[in-house]
């Protein structure tokens, strides 16, 4: 009796910006560095890998979602914590498998919290939001990524819709959210893109448009949650 021969699946190749992860970290592990150290200048990375400034960026994006080193401009990336290379990968697997449940429930909570905040906003709420609007454009012109204003502004949205149960259930995936913040802020021309957005969001909200609050609110959800390291394949 003949056994059918097993079906070949296709492995799928390292992404470029994961090839540079774990020499990263390896770099790190050698070099014994620890929390509080720094990582050469971009340039001069870029320059020893051989791969683009643009490249490099994501992979620094990468490990900085997954906690192990924080990037200010002016100051490059810090290590905060001393990872494994067992540690990073497991790490993206568990980012990549929870992404499409944080964007659904950033799509179902969010919308509706634009859609109160148009009807329930007050003078001081609506203060915030241009607040948080203005620290987001100064952050980016002075070269920044708008990280801290992107925050500041959805969270001046959950306060102006006036719901605390819904606020609660935004403070309890704030964690995750942070990831795919950082995640698609570092990707090039999205923090312009991202600013643009919120001041739709916020437009609607002025006006008392409800219904448009959430429509900008759902175009908004979906614009940061397409990102560059989700794509199928990397360049070099």
């Amino acid at each position: 009796m003949s056994v059918a021969p097993a079906r070949l699946q296709r492995i799928a190749r390292p992404r470029l910006y994961e090839q540079l992860v774990e020499q990263l970290v390896q770099f790190m592990e050698a070099d014994e560095l620890v929390p509080g150290d720094r990582l050469p200048p971009e340039r001069e990375l870029a320059e020893k890998l051989g791969v683009s400034r643009a490249t490099l960026s994501q992979a620094l994006v990468a490990l900085e979602v997954l906690g192990v080193i924080d990037v200010q401009h002016g100051t490059g990336a810090t290590i905060i914590a001393r990872p494994t290379l067992a540690s990073v990968i497991q790490g993206f697997r568990e980012h990549r498998s929870r992404l499409p449940d944080i964007i659904e429930a950033r799509s179902t909570l969010e919308v509706k919290l634009a859609e109160l905040a148009a009807a329930r906003r007050t003078e001081e709420d609506l203060a915030n939001i241009d607040d948080a609007l203005d620290a987001m454009a100064a952050e980016i012109a002075d070269g920044g990524r708008g990280v801290a204003g992107d925050e500041r502004f959805h969270a001046a949205v959950t306060a102006a819709a006036q719901s605390s149960v819904l606020a609660r259930m935004m403070a309890l995936i704030h964690e995750m959210i942070l990831e795919t913040r950082i995640e698609s802020l570092g990707q090039p021309g999205r923090p312009e893109q991202s600013l643009k957005s919120h001041r739709a969001i916020a437009d609607a909200i002025r006006q008392g448009n409800a219904e448009a609050a959430a429509k900008a609110m759902r175009d908004h959800i979906i614009l940061v949650s397409e990102v560059a390291l989700l794509a199928a394949e990397d360049e070099r």
